[in-house]
């Protein structure tokens, strides 16, 4: 195959930052996307509908000329979240999920919930107007090893939570493991992204050649075991799993130092990274839906109806993109795949 042509898709899990990054990244997500799940761990993070409003005009107010763009808002769960946030993000119409974090989990979490039990008024009223809950499935407690937070997060936490909240939509974000796969899809009302990073690249990408950081993202990569069961997952055509980039834009000088942040950046070119993964899987035939339709059939919103195409035709992914006073490096930056937008 040498072009594919299918319904313009969404990125359902999107960092963009704010302020000079902001207006560097989004156009590259604009590029390719039409709509997208905004993260609100930002420094302070987005807690309420008037947070998330100024938000959201911010990122319209970056979106480039004469293109097309919406960005639909999430609130950063917290332990002081009310019933009555639920019921304005809600009413507010653009904010379309809540996202958990535990606290201490990844970049910009120290705000997080520090025991997800403390939530159950808000997950009772979530569940009730049906409101998604977007999930970073890690446990934080330093006595289990990085490569087993996730499968210890599901039996410790994800497990409970539904049995108390079984309608409760949940997304399971950027997951990483065969445990994350079979929960997925044993339990009801539950769907899952999965990022470019965890179907092309297993954790010996961390090492090759010396310490790569960025490679480095949390979820970790996981071994090559784990990184099969994702990229079956995804190309399955099981409604319950669909794009979400987790793209992480992060300054070269806050990846390369003694404590890297976490993170990886796809905005860039993270269609053409997922076309190279479903041609390794002899999959190509799969990805219009994983990237077009299932997202936002969980999210119960319309798809879209414009179209994009993609080349078969090799291009070097940069090394590096300008920042005023840094650059980001991107995701396998230097690589040179085989895809790219006509």
């Amino acid at each position: 195959m040498q072009k594919l042509t299918i319904t313009q898709p969404d990125d359902w899990h999107l960092h963009i930052r704010d302020g000079a990054i902001l207006k560097t990244v989004l156009p590259h997500t604009v590029r390719q996307f039409a709509r997208a799940i905004i993260m609100p761990n930002l420094k302070p993070p987005v807690r309420s509908v008037d947070e998330a409003a100024a938000y959201r005009e911010r990122i319209i107010a970056a979106i480039p000329a004469g293109q097309q763009f919406e960005p639909l808002m999430t609130l950063y769960l917290t332990d002081n979240t009310t019933p009555k946030d639920i019921i304005a993000a809600l009413a507010s119409g653009f904010v379309k999920a809540l996202k958990y974090y535990p606290a201490g989990a990844t970049t910009n979490s120290d705000f997080g919930v520090t025991d997800i039990r403390r939530c159950d008024r808000v997950f009772e009223v979530m569940e009730e107007v049906d409101l998604p809950l977007l999930v970073h499935g890690e446990v934080t407690d330093k006595d289990v090893d990085v490569f087993d937070r996730e499968k210890v997060f599901i039996e410790k936490y994800l497990l409970p939570l539904k049995q108390r909240f079984p309608k409760l939509r949940i997304v399971f974000e950027h997951i990483t493991t065969s445990d994350a796969v079979n929960f997925v899809l044993e339990a009801e009302n539950v769907a899952a992204t999965i990022t470019p990073q965890h179907l092309l690249f297993n954790r010996n990408a961390l090492f090759q050649g010396g310490l790569r950081p960025h490679f480095y993202c949390l979820p970790i990569l996981k071994g090559e075991e784990h990184r099969q069961a994702i990229v079956e997952a995804a190309t399955s055509g099981n409604p319950k799993f669909f794009l979400g980039t987790d793209s992480a834009p992060h300054t070269r000088n806050n990846k390369e130092n003694s404590c890297g942040c976490a993170g990886c950046y796809s905005a860039l070119h993270a269609l053409m990274l997922y076309a190279e993964a479903f041609e390794r899987a002899d999959a190509l035939d799969k990805l219009e839906a994983f990237a077009s339709f299932y997202g936002p059939d969980f999210y119960r919103l319309p798809r879209n109806t414009e179209q994009i195409t993609l080349v078969k035709s090799a291009w070097q992914i940069p090394a590096h993109i300008p920042l005023i006073e840094s650059e980001l490096v991107p995701l396998w930056g230097g690589h040179e795949i085989m895809w790219q937008i006509q």
